[in-house]
């Protein structure tokens, strides 16, 4: 298999090329943790892009239990198709559904199976998957078969850090934080998705952005989506490189917040801010 290089609208760096490299090399699991806005879901996107493999993604819920990604017997409909007189009660392999680990065993060539935000789930929800991302199957009762995979699949797991996850599971992976891009990586970000944007809007707006982000009790910092979306709506109503380098007290929040901003009291502490900072400008000797 060829090595990941990352891909034109994915820019990735040497440290983490490395690390998809070697969890594929080891065949274990590899970890993605990192802030919002990093690209850890959209890294296991770009890794079967990279290697042209199928794509069987598991996004994770509080609700969502381990065997959900082995299968699930639907016993309900069974019972009322057996009352309905319905033939296919006779296999009861009819109401065996699927779940995305047997979709990734099931498949022909190796796929990239995500686990997205594995975190959410109960505590016990890793520890219940160790011996079946160990083993590469499972065992199902009411059919008396086991599921093997064809290929083993490259698993990739994100995690957003709201819960710890287990010693033992952390074992069986490959892990890799992801870091928030600094500017030189996030102008080639920029560059990625907006091929000839302009380099002097795009240098002022990164300061702007860097700025904002380093504001001390800033609840949420924008990520590199919202960064995106706030050049996109730059462009689309001309603001200029100088409106951006405007420092006037009364203009400390950057035009079109919204797109950076996404909480309440993250825009009330630059209208504190701007108040403070008015309020010391107009003081005697100031």
């Amino acid at each position: 298999m060829s090595r990941f290089q990352g891909t034109d609208a994915y820019i990735a760096t040497d440290d983490l090329r490395i690390a998809v490299d070697a969890a594929v090399a080891l065949e274990r699991p590899l970890l993605i943790k990192g802030e919002p806005g990093t690209g850890k879901t959209v890294l296991a996107y770009e890794i079967a892009r990279a290697f042209d493999a199928p794509l069987i993604t598991w996004h994770i819920k509080s609700t969502t239990k381990a065997h959900q990604g082995l299968y699930e017997y639907d016993a309900v409909t069974r019972l009322r198709d057996s009352q309905l007189g319905d033939p296919r009660v006779a296999d009861i392999a009819n109401y065996i559904k699927k779940g995305k680990l047997w979709e990734a065993f099931d498949a022909p060539v190796r796929p990239v199976l995500l686990i997205d935000e594995i975190d959410k789930a109960d505590i016990e929800f890793p520890n219940d998957l160790l011996q079946e991302l160990d083993r590469m199957e499972f065992y199902v009762h009411e059919t008396d078969q086991t599921i093997r995979a064809a290929v083993r699949p490259i698993v990739v797991i994100t995690s957003n850090n709201e819960k710890e996850l287990p010693d033992a599971f952390l074992r069986r992976c490959f892990f890799h934080y992801i870091r928030f891009p600094d500017p030189d990586t996030m102008a080639q970000i920029v560059e990625a998705h907006y091929p000839g944007i302009q380099n002097r809007l795009v240098a002022e707006a990164l300061k702007v952005f860097y700025e904002l982000r380093e504001t001390p009790g800033l609840k949420k910092k924008p990520s590199t989506s919202e960064l995106l979306d706030w050049l996109k709506l730059l462009l689309v109503e001309e603001i200029d490189v100088e409106t951006l380098r405007e420092r006037n007290p009364n203009k400390l929040i950057p035009p079109l917040h919204g797109a950076l901003l996404k909480t309440e009291q993250d825009v009330h502490l630059f209208e504190r801010l701007a108040f403070l900072t008015r309020r010391d400008g107009n003081r005697p000797g100031q």
